[in-house]
């Protein structure tokens, strides 16, 4: 599984990927009392190897923050941190498969025949997937979220990713679970041929195939749905991507670099007449205030062009810093900022701040700490409502769904992964979109060193930066006010896996 992501992208492999360790936790061991026992090797270690082994490769790149010595971290107290980082947020992934597979077990027992019969295929497959989802679930309502099974098929598998408009990415999880399952029960089945009928054989293998082929016809209509396009809500939009590396981002060279790209990029889009310009996260790194501002090149500009600018920069609450995407209008008015939602845990805060603030300073300069934005927040533009994120943000579907029912038109993605390699840029560009997919809207991603893209509501990249390049780019989106069935209703379809749980478990019982 952890081949599936950037950089091998191997998404038909998820679609496999979890037959083995289904078959190892199901099968019986040999002597009766081993299938009784929960707290046992196999219902720890194999998950929890499993969950290491996937979460471990699809997220290795976040030891790109090492070196840190531009921070003034030693290179080996660097090194340390992200070793911690890295091995905290595997396990973190681990637990989740290993807590599955536990539950599988518990809840199985519970609910199904114990009259020495094996429980129904059916019943198990319909607990593990309600089961999984729902902790995918949980674990994305935290700040530590990233490899969502679903994750796997983007960006290549657009048709399977256009059922995110279904129920989001709860949709795709739930078709990778149930398809691995079936295909692991009708497995196990052929190895006890004595226990399970011809016809319930010969169905459980055939409907992984015919499920593989329906969901992806699904997934296949859905994406051949004309974008009716109007000229009326066509919006031009300018992409400055600034390319000013983290090392002197902070100091006067690097403020002096940005100034000069960030005027130059906005003047050349102005005069090309765009509508709007997107600049990066934290492009301008200071506080977005009119003593800062007044006399910057930059605002100079923008009072001379009638270009609106989406500035990342920083704002202030209570006394702290946000990391926030600010409107600036062509009469130099900020016009709104969006703030971001999920801060990056130990660069951006420190979780559990009582306990770790010791042992892992954060790995930020800022000197103050910086704050989260408010989940109810709405983005307006003189265009009209816009969903926004600013890079961490883009791993939680939950907070671009909502801005879309509140409105959004249009998703406007802000993101700095200038310390990370290709591999996580890559990752990244897979979430947002799916973000797009998920609520049927045009993307634009400005990041400041790759990639920065245009994404349509088909998933379709139509422009996408190169690497650790200064480059400008403008392009035509259309404004949206449709609404998927998961921007209505968002995870309805967790709750119709419990249900269906609930028919399995009930009918199994009562044969038993």
């Amino acid at each position: 599984m952890g081949l599936t992501p950037a950089p091998f992208n191997a998404w038909p492999l998820a679609w496999i990927a979890l037959v083995p360790l289904w078959i190892l936790l199901v099968k019986p061991g040999e002597k009766p009392s081993e299938t009784q026992r929960i707290w046992q090797w196999k219902f720890l270690g194999l998950p929890l190897l499993w969950g290491v082994g996937y979460h471990g490769i699809a997220l290795f790149w976040i030891t790109g923050i090492h070196p840190m010595t531009w921070l003034g971290v030693p290179w080996l107290a660097s090194l340390a941190i992200a070793c911690f980082c890295w091995t905290f947020i595997t396990l973190w992934g681990a637990a989740l498969v290993t807590l599955w597979a536990i539950l599988l077990r518990a809840i199985t027992r519970r609910f199904t025949p114990v009259s020495g019969h094996p429980p129904s295929p059916w019943v198990r497959v319909a607990i593990a997937t309600a089961v999984w989802c729902s902790l995918e679930a949980i674990w994305s309502a935290g700040n530590l979220w990233w490899t969502a099974l679903a994750y796997t098929q983007s960006h290549q598998n657009l048709i399977i990713l256009h059922l995110g408009q279904l129920s989001g990415p709860t949709t795709i999880t739930g078709a990778i679970v149930i398809v691995n399952g079936l295909i692991a029960e009708a497995i196990l089945s052929f190895n006890s041929a004595r226990n399970s009928p011809n016809r319930t054989r010969e169905l459980l293998l055939a409907s992984p195939i015919i499920l593989f082929l329906i969901l992806h016809g699904i997934g296949f209509a859905l994406y051949n749905r004309p974008l009716n396009q109007s000229p009326e809500t066509a919006l031009t939009v300018g992409i400055i991507q600034g390319n000013i590396p983290n090392e002197i981002k902070f100091d006067s060279q690097g403020w002096r670099r940005a100034l000069e790209g960030y005027t130059t990029g906005y003047q050349q889009l102005a005069e090309a007449g765009v509508d709007g310009i997107l600049i990066p996260e934290t492009a301008f790194p200071y506080l977005w205030t009119d003593e800062n501002i007044r006399y910057s090149s930059f605002y100079q500009t923008i009072l001379d062009y009638n270009a609106t600018a989406w500035v990342g920069t920083f704002g202030s609450r209570e006394g702290n810093f946000t990391n926030s995407l600010v409107t600036v209008t062509p009469d130099g008015e900020t016009f709104s900022r969006y703030d971001k939602t999920k801060l990056v845990p130990l660069g951006e805060y420190i979780p559990f701040e009582e306990i770790f603030g010791k042992i892992v300073s954060r790995l930020s300069p800022l000197e103050a700490r910086l704050v989260a934005g408010k989940p109810d927040q709405v983005f307006d533009t003189p265009f009209g409502r816009a969903i926004a994120g600013i890079c961490y943000d883009s791993a939680f579907s939950k907070l671009f769904r909502r801005q879309a029912a509140a409105g959004g038109e249009f998703i406007l993605s802000a993101s700095n992964d200038a310390h990370y390699t290709a591999t996580m840029m890559e990752q990244h560009h897979a979430q947002d979109v799916m973000r797009a997919i998920e609520t049927d809207r045009w993307a634009v991603r400005a990041t400041n060193t790759g990639f920065s893209a245009i994404v349509n509501p088909q998933g379709k990249t139509l422009w996408i930066s190169e690497q650790n390049t200064y480059q400008i780019h403008s392009d035509t989106i259309y404004r949206r006010q449709t609404q998927t069935l998961y921007v209505r209703w968002g995870d309805w379809l967790l709750f119709g896996f419990w249900g269906l749980a609930a028919i399995a478990c009930g009918v199994g019982w009562r044969r038993g």
